[in-house]
């Protein structure tokens, strides 16, 4: 393989672990248990994955980006789990950040820069809406209605 298309495809993978590194600050910033490494490194893998199927195996590239979005799913189960005594999932937002991430990096191994980076700064919107001081007051946060009373 020539040089120059080895150092096209590792540009990829960093682009695609610089944007996910940026998720991955803002989960970090929440105080989430997945941060900024693994954010990086699921989208890293994601874009070296893509990035190497388009290179050298374009018939069937396909298959690896539809291998990527399962092996992230079942990563983000492993995410998710029962937090409270009322067996209420915990996780789901990350999980789905995580999904995210990973379709990043697929946008940036198959060289799609601009819908990438958009993609990004959209992934962060969406994460961050809830703590912008008029959309938050629209939402009402997860648990914030009162018990019920009891006769």
């Amino acid at each position: 393989m020539r040089t120059s298309l080895q150092l096209m495809l590792f540009g990829r993978v960093a682009l695609g672990a610089f944007l996910g590194f940026a998720i991955g600050l803002e989960r970090e910033y929440r105080r989430k248990g997945a941060g900024d490494r693994t954010f990086a490194l699921l989208a890293m893998g994601s874009a070296a994955f893509v990035g190497a199927g388009i290179a050298l195996f374009p018939l069937t590239a396909d298959r690896v980006i539809q291998g990527v979005a399962a092996g992230v799913g079942f990563l983000g189960v492993g995410i998710i789990f029962r937090g409270n005594r009322n067996g209420e999932p915990r996780g789901l937002t990350t999980a789905a950040a995580s999904w995210s991430a990973a379709s990043i990096g697929v946008l940036a191994g198959a060289g799609v820069y601009v819908t990438a980076i958009l993609s990004t700064l959209l992934v962060i919107a969406v994460l961050e809406s809830q703590h912008l001081p008029y959309v938050g007051r629209l939402v009402k946060p997860h648990g914030s209605e009162p018990p019920p009373q009891a006769k």
